[in-house]
């Protein structure tokens, strides 16, 4: 590979200015487990938190649920999408088994039951718009899941494990 970068010229930006003073740029989330851990999600999944958007109520992360396992019922109040990374998982409503390369994207109002049988489990990449609500078996509310639900179990588990938050995840 050749050491030198590659310079280009880029083209003139009118608010150059503006975007210096009030902008933010993009950042780098490191995927290692060491700087960016996995926290428990139920007894059988898990979380790697990738970016929190409180303006949009929005989140990115990968979700691992180890196989045999799954988490509870839920209904979306936002569009969420996601791409399969590893292994298969469904949800026990519909019809279809994602596996890796996969698409998926659920509407708003939809309610389902993910779940994976794989022996090796699955990860997806989710990007989550809007609250989540989950339900138990019987369908009697537990839980809502938005931004601040999803940012406090990120920080929560890097304080209680003295793993520093890192905040270029905050958009």
């Amino acid at each position: 590979m050749n050491d030198q970068k590659l310079i280009t010229k880029l083209p003139d930006e009118p608010h150059e200015a503006m975007i210096h003073r009030f902008g933010k740029e993009g950042a780098f989330i490191p995927g290692d487990d060491e700087n960016n851990p996995w926290v428990p999600f139920g007894e059988h999944a898990a979380i790697k938190h990738l970016a929190f958007d409180v303006r949009q109520n929005s989140v990115a992360n990968i979700l691992w649920v180890k196989g045999g396992g799954r988490i509870g019922t839920h209904r979306h109040r936002g569009v969420v999408s996601a791409v399969t990374l590893e292994g298969s998982w469904g949800y026990y409503e519909y019809d279809w088994v994602a596996r890796p390369g996969d698409f998926v994207y659920e509407l708003p109002g939809t309610a389902h039951t993910l779940y994976s049988d794989d022996p090796n489990g699955m990860k997806a990449l989710f990007w989550i718009n809007g609250a989540i609500e989950f339900f138990d078996d019987q369908a009697n509310f537990e839980f809502t899941a938005d931004v601040f639900w999803f940012i406090d179990h990120y920080v929560t588990h890097c304080e209680a494990n003295n793993i520093p938050v890192n905040k270029d995840m905050f958009i």
